[in-house]
């Protein structure tokens, strides 16, 4: 067995949000980051996401809302934390998602449109 990271993409986004948000979004942390293991999102937003994953051919990991409030993120955004509970959900959705061992490769990206967020955590030692 060869061990690997495992790269996740976590996905916050307002309501307005379409696929093209969310798909705009994961290409450019492709572009910054290289291919993408994994996509995540909390269950109140799976819908979109799930659509995403299977237009990609990429698993998706749900994760519980009520999980969001206990992760340390590096963005800090107000109205994320006042909505969710979380500076930011696509940093919490990607941490959570990726195990307890995972790290941020950065703070979240904005799609162009403004209405999607994506964060890249990577997951160290996963074996194959």
């Amino acid at each position: 067995m060869k061990a690997r990271a495992l790269h996740v993409a976590g996905f916050g986004f307002r309501s307005e949000a379409t696929l093209e948000s969310l798909a705009q979004a994961l290409d450019q942390l492709i572009d910054q980051c290289g291919a993408i293991d994994k996509l995540a999102a909390a269950r109140s937003m799976l819908p979109l996401v799930e659509e995403l994953g299977q237009l990609r051919h990429i698993e998706v990991i749900a994760v519980s809302d009520a999980e969001l409030p206990t992760v340390a993120t590096l963005t800090h955004s107000t109205q994320s934390m006042q909505a969710r509970g979380t500076g930011s959900v696509a940093e919490a959705v990607a941490l959570l998602a990726a195990g307890p061992n995972a790290r941020l490769m950065g703070p979240r990206i904005i799609s162009a449109d403004r209405l999607a967020t994506a964060a890249l955590a990577l997951a160290e030692g996963i074996t194959e």
